[in-house]
């Protein structure tokens, strides 16, 4: 899910950045990831393979990129300044998640279930909560004036990320049911008990 595009210019981007996932997502499923080249997607998606990589660095990229972390900086950016840091977060998260459509949860799901099909694909996954992290170590510093990589905020922004991870690992776990709204309920549950100091008494 992206923010609705407001120029014909930023409309029909968007909708080549859809199609371009929607057929590497479907040719994935049909032949395997490993199988797949950019070549085939930009042929199944009607591009050139330079337009291709214009969108998506890598074939890994296609699954690996997600809508959803801008959508949450600029939610919590967008907070009212006296609510406490992961609690702005905490809405923010509910705000982007609320506007999930049923077609966005059914690629999610798509998304997932490839993540857990192809290790490699998770490990990347696994990587890229770095760059997640110094997102939300961004705003945490925003938020109360401290620097980015004050000890206080990368150790509550290690705190956000490590929910996240608990909660919704890259993939799930293999044999678990599939990626479901309640599911980012529980991750909203999990950072309002981290906002309390996560009390297990």
């Amino acid at each position: 899910m992206t923010a609705t595009p407001t120029s014909l210019r930023e409309r029909k981007k968007a909708k080549t950045r859809a199609a371009i996932r929607e057929h590497a997502m479907r040719l994935f499923e049909e032949q395997g990831y490993a199988s797949t080249t950019v070549d085939q997607i930009a042929e199944a998606a009607e591009v050139s393979p330079s337009t291709f990589f214009r969108y998506f660095p890598a074939k890994e990229d296609v699954i690996l990129v997600d809508d959803y972390d801008p959508m949450m900086v600029e939610a919590a950016r967008a907070q009212p300044p006296e609510v406490p840091p992961i609690e702005a977060i905490r809405r923010a998260l509910r705000e982007v998640f609320d506007r999930l459509t049923p077609e966005v949860w059914e690629s999610e799901r798509r998304r997932q279930r490839l993540f857990a099909e192809v290790p490699e694909l998770r490990a990347r996954a696994l990587n890229q909560m770095a760059e997640a992290l110094d997102l939300i170590c961004d705003v945490l510093a925003e938020r109360t004036g401290l620097p980015a990589d004050d000890i206080r905020v990368r150790a509550a922004g290690g705190a956000v990320a490590g929910v996240v991870l608990a909660i919704l690992p890259p993939g799930r776990m293999t044999g678990q049911s599939p990626i479901e709204p309640r599911d980012f309920d529980r991750l909203i549950e999990g950072l309002d008990l981290l906002q309390k100091g996560l009390p297990l008494g």
